[in-house]
């Protein structure tokens, strides 16, 4: 193999698992993938990972990727990160965690997230501030959750990070983010892209604690350590990426953004289930998060807490199989395991309705599914609206959903949003988007190159295209039907401190 190959690598370091990506950067070849696990622990609403173990993960990671693709550590020229969101490191005076790092589905932080959207004007002023109404999920509501359970960990802070920012530190030891990444923690300004001093004086946070904010995700922002050069078997001269959020990775991986494609939705099926377009409008609506980019367009997300794991167990507690489903006919599940986000019933529990004494359990699989597409294309329609578009128009309804993540390889998730969103599907090939945006993100900082025109030249988002299906208003009024009625008892569920 010819030792002028350039090799970048991306990582994906997710809510249960690293993956590292090495891509031939010239052709977007993936060459090899390294995999290693996380561990979350926590109950009743709180969700909990050792930062440690994601570095030990990204360590082993990437030298099984550098190792499996058969090349030597000379010809890898960069690297950045692709994170979970709003997760809370913080860290101590040597560098190191102070306690595990809350993650974005830890919804132990809903009574905060509700006292702070009260705050600077409303839950109306927020998106307008910040881009995000505060709910659980956001990282100024956990930090505003350790200052009240936890006041000697908030105090003891020398430094506080999202997920990606850490693990980048880690590498080039520079505290930095990007203002992808950094849009989805309610103390950044969407407008013009700085920290919004009001919300940091509110939830007691010193803005010194916080990393600065790159240009962009493919901002060069050093060269490897001495320490991280050794950990990972690969040169100092490896350049580092100011990387970004999983999701904003996932845009670039589609060739969505500035250099790319506009207002194409996406959803993705993964443990959360994601719905987000690149777009230059700004949006403002509650329901949703309004994050930037990482490239300096907008990406409108709404993000449900319970997919495929929700489905999943489902299928564990019927004894079936992910795959041995048909449609729920009169059945309807609301799959809230985990409370909700899109809609914000951070309280909510799972809701079955609508059985009979000759109900096939393959049916209360399928309403399983029905209920988390739903929740899915729901907020979808939100996402569209925001973009400036009417979702109901013919032009818009024609767009292919770009439908990725896990779920995105099961024929029931894919049956089932086809049939309840009437829209065509594209499934791009490539099944590794985090990570391969993220080496889009290495290539351009080892390059100066654009990483959405590098991502659109690789190709990496093409792939099956499914023509639509008439959609199924029937299921689909169902489903609706019941979440409005029950609407009521989920937001008045146990409350969790």
């Amino acid at each position: 193999m010819p030792t002028s190959r350039s090799v970048v690598i991306g990582v994906d370091s997710s809510t249960q698992s690293t993956k590292a990506a090495a891509v031939d950067a010239d052709t977007g070849e993936l060459l090899a993938l390294g995999r290693a696990p996380h561990t979350v622990t926590g109950t009743s609403g709180a969700r909990e990972s050792d930062p440690e173990e994601w570095w030990t993960a990204l360590v082993t990671a990437v030298r099984a990727a550098v190792r499996d693709a058969g090349v030597p550590p000379g010809s890898v020229t960069g690297i950045a990160v692709a994170g979970q969101q709003h997760g809370l490191v913080t860290l101590g005076a040597d560098g190191r965690p102070l306690r595990p790092a809350l993650l974005w589905n830890d919804t132990r932080s809903a009574p905060q997230a509700a006292a702070l959207a009260t705050r600077l004007g409303g839950p109306e002023a927020w998106p307008a501030r910040t881009g995000s109404l505060p709910v659980a999920s956001m990282t100024a509501a956990k930090w505003q959750w350790l200052r009240e359970h936890e006041p000697r960990h908030a105090a003891a802070a020398a430094g506080v990070r999202l997920p990606h920012d850490h693990l980048t530190e880690r590498l080039a030891g520079v505290a930095v983010t990007d203002p992808g990444d950094a849009s989805g923690t309610c103390w950044y300004r969407t407008a013009d892209g700085a920290y919004d001093p009001d919300v940091l004086d509110l939830i007691g946070l010193d803005p010194a604690l916080l990393p600065a904010v790159a240009p962009g995700g493919a901002t060069r922002v050093g060269t490897l350590t001495a320490a991280a050069a050794e950990a990972l078997g690969l040169p100092r001269t490896v350049v580092v990426a100011a990387g970004t959020g999983d999701n904003m990775a996932a845009a670039v991986g589609l060739g969505l953004g500035g250099g790319g494609l506009l207002d194409h939705p996406v959803v993705s099926l993964g443990t959360s289930g994601t719905v987000f377009a690149a777009t230059r409008a700004r949006p403002a609506d509650p329901e949703l998060a309004g994050f930037a980019a990482t490239d300096g367009t907008r990406l409108p997300l709404g993000c449900t807490l319970n997919c495929t794991q929700a489905v999943d167990r489902f299928a564990t507690l019927l004894g079936l199989d992910r795959e041995d489903v048909v449609p729920g006919g009169g059945a309807v599940v609301l799959p809230y395991l985990d409370g909700e986000r899109t809609p914000d019933l951070p309280h909510a529990s799972g809701l079955v309705t609508g059985l009979r004494h000759d109900t096939d359990p393959r049916a209360v699989l399928g309403a399983a599914y029905e209920g988390a597409a739903f929740t899915v294309l729901r907020a979808l329609d939100r996402v569209l609206a925001a973009c400036g578009l009417d979702p109901a128009a013919p032009d818009v309804r024609d767009r292919p959903l770009r439908l990725i993540g896990g779920g995105a390889r099961g024929r029931a998730w894919t049956d089932t949003v086809r049939r309840l969103s009437g829209r065509p599907l594209l499934l791009p090939a490539a099944e590794e988007l985090v990570a391969l945006g993220a080496a889009a993100l290495a290539a351009g900082a080892a390059t100066g190159t654009d990483p959405v025109a590098l991502a659109t030249a690789w190709g990496t988002g093409s792939g099956e295209a499914l023509p639509p299906v008439s959609r199924d208003d029937e299921t689909w009024d169902r489903v609706a039907g019941v979440l409005s009625a029950a609407t009521p008892a989920l937001l008045d569920g146990p409350a969790r401190s």
